[in-house]
């Protein structure tokens, strides 16, 4: 007789907070599954969503920042790499933090858009 255990789920909660000083941040998360669609985050509050792994590995979530004529892309998520589940949106830029580890690292910059870019 073969028994085959399944593991337990486990659920992951990743966080994006507008730490900007004084505008409305939009957020755009998804993974080659899900589609979050983009939010209009206000200062001091956070977008976040729950997931369970995917069953065979490989769980990814990239966002999409937006303010004003700046953009930035990052991975939210990936469960094969090192994964912030914590993200802070700063005037400079976006910065993580991990739930086991207290520091807090920069992960990456915004880029300016010219007005021509701003509708793609």
């Amino acid at each position: 007789m073969v028994m085959i255990m399944a593991r337990p789920s486990v659920q992951h909660t990743v966080h994006v907070t507008n730490k900007l000083r004084d505008r409305i941040l939009i957020v755009h998360c998804q993974s080659k599954d899900d589609d979050l669609k983009a939010h209009a985050v206000p200062v001091g509050e956070s977008f976040r969503w729950s997931f369970e792994l995917n069953a065979f590995g490989g769980t990814l979530f990239w966002c999409k920042l937006a303010v004003q004529d700046k953009r930035l892309v990052f991975t939210a998520f990936d469960h094969y790499g090192h994964s912030a589940v914590y993200w802070y949106v700063r005037d400079d830029g976006v910065y993580g933090k991990d739930k086991l580890i207290n520091d807090v690292f920069f992960k990456a910059a915004w880029r300016r858009v010219w007005p021509r870019q701003l509708t793609s």
